[in-house]
């Protein structure tokens, strides 16, 4: 009866997958797992009849057996039964585990390979941006003309990934944002549990520095990253080997590597033989963390660098730091353009992190020091930073993951929804909002060197409709100065909408 009442446990989880592309063949494995499930029932109970008839008292034509005449007999066969029981419930056991593989996770699915794991994941970002108000030289900025509205996707992007036995892992991962330019992100393979090393991976991932471009998209505050941020560190990923750790009690956690610095995500490949390489790293502290609140408080910190060839006189030098207003624009609004010369560059970068209950503080500082040669220009040095504030009117925190030092999903005390009941009146959940303030700086312009200055606040608006989706909107006041050697300046204003999904 036990058994029973567990094989019809399954067949109700089971009941519960949903329907999708590979319907039919999961369908098929778990059919064939039932009925391996329903023999392995039918055996044990047959052995356990067969187990209780031996040890039941046996009448002859005169009466009861003596069971002393062949004691030794009937032990060495309920012996014999019991170990045939205990091997298929042993052989039931690894069954059910292997249906757990359809109930458990329905994000698995079946890969090509029996010894590997898959699953597929994506997000869906799409946007609205419009200008209400600009002044001065901006349209210089958009190529002459003035900015326009832009409605969109943001990203579009849908991915793969799992692990391979032993202890080996891979991810996949590609942008369909731009159209016909279909471009890949996080591509690469790697190894777990390394002695000392912990995890290694090889392939397109994101560079160590900038907590704001290590935070995934998912879960970031504001619609666009901080001026100095992305302008060091232009789309994050490149293509490296990459040791991650961690401490045992999650109080530190490091990543270093070396990684090539051209962006090969819509090229596939670095061709060249200066292959501008750039040592980074990142070490970050949980310097406090609220067990007992399960997380709403913490405090963090961490620091981080590169050195990095951009080898100024190869024809692709990649010495060039840019970035667009904190919005959707045609054109990057601060650019130093290619910069001549640049041998060799180190930056360094700290943030902090201060959390407690429904209000979070975040700051970072990044500096860029850049030698050149002497007969082309002076060496040059660029820096800036930004700090925002941002408070949960419906209470939630911001969680943390203390083995990336990053933020991590945002779960609503209560989901959005809205139903009409049964007296006519509307019910309704109304997810999580929060609201956030940021000021950013960055300065590109040094020497002869006109990058640009740019200095802006934003004020930010987030609802959590659950935990995988949401709307953002974005209202930034920003100046750009000193860009070109003619110092354009101007002021603009910018509005932006963001409605989200992630799977």
């Amino acid at each position: 009866m036990r058994l029973r009442f567990w094989h019809l446990c399954l067949g109700a989880c089971l009941a519960t997958l949903p329907l999708c592309g590979q319907a039919s063949a999961q369908e098929a494995d778990v059919s064939q797992l039932l009925n391996a499930i329903d023999q392995q029932n039918a055996r044990i109970e047959r052995l356990e009849q067969e187990l209780h008839d031996t040890r039941a008292p046996r009448v002859s034509a005169v009466g009861f057996r003596n069971w002393a005449d062949d004691e030794e007999e009937d032990e060495d066969k309920d012996s014999e039964l019991a170990d045939k029981i205990k091997d298929l419930e042993s052989s039931l056991e690894d069954l059910t585990e292997e249906v757990d593989e359809f109930t458990g996770d329905k994000t698995i699915v079946h890969s090509g390979s029996s010894g590997s794991t898959m699953k597929v994941y994506g997000r869906i970002h799409a946007d609205y941006w419009t200008f209400p108000q600009t002044s001065g030289d901006i349209s210089n900025f958009e190529g002459g003309d003035d900015p326009e509205d832009r409605i969109g996707f943001r990203r579009v992007r849908i991915g793969v990934g799992g692990k391979i036995k032993d202890n080996m892992l891979y991810k996949i991962e590609m942008e369909y944002a731009g159209g016909n330019d279909v471009e890949f992100r996080d591509v690469f393979l790697g190894w777990e549990e390394i002695p000392f090393l912990q995890t290694v991976l090889l392939g397109n991932q994101k560079r160590p520095y900038g907590l704001d471009h290590l935070n995934s998209s998912r879960y970031n505050v504001f619609l666009e990253r901080p001026f100095i941020i992305e302008s060091f560190n232009q789309d994050a990923r490149r293509f490296g080997l990459v040791s991650y750790g961690y401490s045992d009690d999650l109080a530190y956690n490091w990543r270093y590597g070396v990684y090539n610095q051209r962006l090969i995500q819509d090229e596939g490949n670095y061709i060249g033989d200066a292959y501008q390489l750039e040592l980074a790293g990142r070490f970050a502290n949980t310097i406090w963390y609220d067990e007992v609140s399960d997380g709403r408080g913490y405090a963090h910190w961490a620091v981080s660098g590169s050195y990095a060839d951009p080898a100024g006189n190869a024809a692709n030098n990649e010495a060039r730091f840019r970035h667009r207003p904190e919005a959707r624009s045609r054109n990057r609004w601060i650019d130093t353009g290619q910069i001549a010369g640049a041998s060799t560059y180190t930056l360094l970068g700290v943030e902090s992190v201060v959390n407690v209950g429904a209000f979070q503080f975040v700051g970072e500082y990044q500096s860029v020091w850049l030698d050149r040669n002497a007969a082309i220009g002076n060496d040059l040095q660029f820096d800036g930073g930004y700090f925002y504030i941002s408070y949960f009117l419906t209470g939630e925190h911001m969680p943390w993951d203390r083995t990336d030092g990053t933020l991590d999903r945002i779960k609503p005390f209560q989901n959005f929804w809205m139903v009409r009941s049964c007296d006519d009146d509307v019910e309704a959940g109304w997810g999580a909002w929060q609201v956030a303030a940021r000021y950013s700086y960055g300065d590109l312009t040094d020497g002869n060197i006109f990058g640009g200055v740019g200095e802006s606040f934003t004020f930010g608006l987030n609802w959590y409709w659950n935990a995988n989706a949401r709307m953002q909107f974005n209202y930034i006041n920003g100046n750009i100065s000193d860009r070109f050697a003619t110092r354009d300046s101007g002021d603009y204003n910018i509005i932006g909408a963001r409605f989200m999904v992630d799977f």
